[in-house]
C-alpha cells in the first residue's frame, strides 16, 4: 500500500494516519523526496482503504502489488519525465541521444567530441572518469581532474553531463559537475551507494546488474527513490549468458516489460549489450523499436586507438548514421502512433 501525503498535512494528522496504518498491521515507511511525501505501507492484512483513505492528510492511497512498490506503474500510471534544465527533456515522446567515449582520455578528445556531438546536435555526453575494469592493469581513469575538463567544454557548448559513480566518497566530488550519475553494472547492488544517490536532487541512471532479474533491477531502483531521489532512469545493457560470440547478451525483453512494469524512463545501452561495432546501431534501432525512451551509444573519433572499449565504439562517421536512422525511426513512430489515435 503506498499513501500520498497532502503538502499541508500536520504533524496530528501524521500521527493520526501513521496510527491507523498500525492498526490494520501494516508497517509504514516515511519516504520524502524533493517534492512529495509519501507512506510506504509493508503488509498483508485486507482491510477497507476507506478507513485510512478518507483521513485528513491524505492525498491519495493506492494498493499496490508489487513488492517495488514506489517504481510501479500500479500507482503512478503517467510516466515519469526527467527536466535536465535548458530544454533537455527525458520523456517517452522525446527519444534521447546519449553519446560520448567510454573514458575521458584527454582535452584533445572531449574538444573534438563536444564540437561533434554539439555538431549532431546531441545534448548529453556520456564519459567515465571513474572507471571499473575487469584488470588492474587496464586504464582506470582520469579521475576529478578529467572530470573538470569535461564539465568545462560540455558547459561552454550547452551538453549536458552523464558520468559513472563507483563509491559513496565520489559522490560530493563529482556532484558540481555531472548532470547525471551513472551506476554501472558492478554497483547495481551496491545499496550503500543507492542509497546515498537517493539524498541528492540529480537524476541517476541505473544499469542492470550483469545477474541481474528484472526484480532485482527495479529492487536497486526502489533504494534510490525511497531515499528520497524519484529522478532515476533505468537502463538494459545486457545481461552475462552462456553465448560467448558478443560481449554480453542484450535483453531486448525487459525493455516493453520494464515500460509496463514501472514508470520510470528506460534507455538501452547497446554498445554494452552487444560489445561489437558492426553491430551496435541494429540493437540501438531494435531497442528503439522495442520501446526504449533513449540510448546511450559509445563513440570515438579513433576508436582503435581508445583506451578502453574500442571494439564496441562508433567512429563519427558510423555515430552519424545512427543518430539519423534514430531520428528517422522516431519520427515514423510518432508518425504512426498519431495515426494510430
Amino acid at each position: 500500500m503506498l499513501i500520498q501525503i497532502k503538502e499541508n498535512c500536520t504533524a496530528e494528522n501524521l500521527e493520526q494516519i501513521t496510527n491507523a496504518i498500525k492498526n490494520v498491521g501494516y508497517k509504514p515507511n516515511a519516504v520524502k523526496t524533493l517534492n512529495n511525501h509519501y507512506l510506504a505501507c509493508v503488509g498483508t492484512n485486507k482491510f477497507d482503504i476507506r478507513s485510512i483513505g478518507n483521513l485528513p492528510g491524505i492525498k491519495d492511497i493506492h494498493i499496490v502489488e508489487d513488492s517495488n512498490m514506489l517504481v510501479s506503474r500500479q500507482w503512478r500510471v503517467k510516466d515519469t519525465e526527467i527536466d535536465l534544465g535548458d530544454g533537455v527533456i527525458i520523456s517517452r515522446n522525446n527519444f534521447t541521444i546519449v553519446a560520448g567515449p567510454c573514458s575521458i582520455e584527454n582535452e584533445e578528445q572531449v574538444m573534438k567530441t563536444v564540437s561533434f556531438l554539439k555538431e549532431q546536435n546531441v545534448k548529453i555526453m556520456r564519459g567515465g572518469i571513474f572507471k571499473p575494469r575487469s584488470s588492474p592493469y587496464s586504464f582506470r581513469g582520469l579521475g576529478i581532474g578529467g572530470l573538470k575538463i569535461f564539465h568545462k567544454h560540455c558547459n561552454a557548448n550547452g551538453i549536458k553531463i552523464i558520468s559513472e559513480v563507483m563509491q559513496v566518497s565520489q559522490i560530493e566530488q563529482m556532484y558540481p559537475y555531472v548532470d547525471i550519475f551513472q551506476v554501472g553494472t558492478r554497483n547495481s547492488q551496491n545499496f550503500n551507494l543507492l542509497d546515498e544517490l537517493g539524498k541528492v536532487d540529480k537524476p541517476v541512471l541505473l544499469k542492470r546488474g550483469m545477474s541481474s532479474t528484472i526484480s532485482e533491477f527495479l529492487s536497486s531502483a526502489e533504494y534510490i527513490f525511497s531515499n528520497g531521489n524519484e529522478k532515476i532512469i533505468l537502463c538494459e545493457r545486457g545481461i552475462r549468458a552462456f553465448e560467448k560470440e558478443y560481449r554480453n547478451t542484450l535483453d531486448l525483453n525487459a525493455i516493453p516489460y520494464l515500460k509496463e512494469k514501472s514508470h520510470l524512463p528506460v534507455f538501452c545501452d547497446p554498445s554494452h549489450g552487444i560489445g561489437i561495432r558492426d553491430y551496435v546501431e541494429s540493437m540501438a534501432l531494435a531497442s528503439q523499436m522495442a520501446g526504449a525512451d533513449g540510448v546511450l551509444l559509445e563513440i570515438h573519433e579513433t576508436p582503435e586507438k581508445a583506451a578502453s572499449d574500442g571494439q564496441q565504439t562508433l567512429n563519427f562517421f558510423e555515430a552519424t548514421n545512427a543518430f539519423m536512422k534514430l531520428r528517422l525511426m522516431d519520427q515514423v513512430k510518432k508518425k504512426m502512433l498519431g495515426n494510430a489515435c
